[in-house]
């Protein structure tokens, strides 16, 4: 049975427009634009490259789609729509949310049966059963109450999974670290090497963020778990301070750095200008640079089409790159 979803019909309305099929009363899919480019011309994202997820099976969703604790100013999301960090109830069970995110995704998928013979039928197919969860797509995923029963349910249908938080919500992390439901690779998001910077570009909606993403990174240090923080990086904006980047890096001991241009696209073209967008070259650079801070650490990989590069830690093994299916 659908569920009206718990926003106003405008806010809504402002994300059917960008494509995101809208799941009970707080959750959303979209087909992501890699999964897309893999189906149809057999190119794939930094994530398959660097991590071996395979992009044409990677399932794009969150649990909050217009709930967040940051009003980042490179935000691609339309997050001119977005409510807050109070999550109206009723909160729909994981069960329901990972059911209807499987049929979202194979209803966006489905038109391209009509064209097959201008794709990967063969990949087509894969993609209606997907085997990896980004919970990643919109708002902040930690404030949905029940994210590590959500992560379990994922885990139960053999998915593997990438939380992607802004590190505001250490207390949820730590709950998720006592039931041991932690993803298979957790994602933290940091785009400020310092307070100052973090008030201007995250524009946060809580009082006290830059602490609470601080704690986030204490916690990171010892999960059991795939541990990677990425930096997004705005030319003119937060791409300064390597060092600051650096200190706060050593808090946590990922297994990796991304490195990760932010890219002119979606709602942020109405905060930010195409300057704004470093090529791959300035993030190659200031990766070199950020990595004389990393003691322990060292650049492994590199993805020109996404601009991006990986900074991995010196102890982690080339085959422990890739996550185990």
């Amino acid at each position: 049975m659908d569920v009206k979803p718990n926003m106003p019909e405008e806010i809504a309305n402002l994300f059917k427009k960008q494509h995101y099929a809208l799941i009970g009363h707080h959750s959303s899919v979209k087909l992501c634009h890699w999964l897309k480019e893999s189906i149809k011309h057999d190119r794939f994202c930094y994530k398959q490259k660097f991590y071996g997820i395979q992009s044409h099976r990677c399932l794009q969703m969150t649990p909050v789609t217009a709930w967040c604790t940051h009003n980042c100013i490179f935000c691609w999301r339309p997050m001119e729509g977005f409510l807050g960090v109070e999550l109206p109830q009723p909160w729909d069970e994981p069960s329901y949310i990972v059911e209807k995110s499987i049929e979202a995704q194979r209803k966006l998928l489905s038109g391209y049966w009509g064209v097959k013979d201008q794709i990967n039928a063969k990949k087509l197919e894969e993609a209606m059963e997907p085997k990896h969860a980004a919970i990643s797509l919109s708002g902040e995923p930690m404030l949905y109450p029940m994210i590590g029963d959500l992560v379990e349910e994922f885990h139960r249908r053999d998915f593997t999974t990438f939380i992607v938080t802004n590190g505001t919500e250490p207390e949820v992390l730590e709950k998720m670290i006592e039931r041991n439901t932690l993803p298979t690779q957790l994602y933290v998001s940091l785009t400020a090497p310092d307070e100052e910077t973090y008030q201007r570009v995250n524009v946060p909606m809580i009082p006290d963020g830059w602490e609470r993403i601080n704690r986030t990174l204490e916690l990171m240090r010892d999960l059991p778990v795939r541990t990677v923080i990425r930096l997004t990086l705005v030319k003119g904006e937060n791409m300064h301070n390597p060092e600051g980047y650096a200190k706060l890096i050593m808090k946590a001991k990922p297994m990796f750095v991304e490195a990760k241009a932010y890219m002119f696209v979606g709602f942020s073209r109405n905060r930010l200008t195409i300057n704004n967008m470093p090529s791959h070259k300035d993030i190659k650079a200031f990766a070199e640079e950020l990595v004389k801070y990393l003691p322990g650490y060292h650049i492994e990989d590199e993805y020109p089409p996404s601009r991006v590069v990986l900074i991995m830690r010196d102890d982690i093994s080339k085959k422990d790159r890739f996550i185990k299916h």
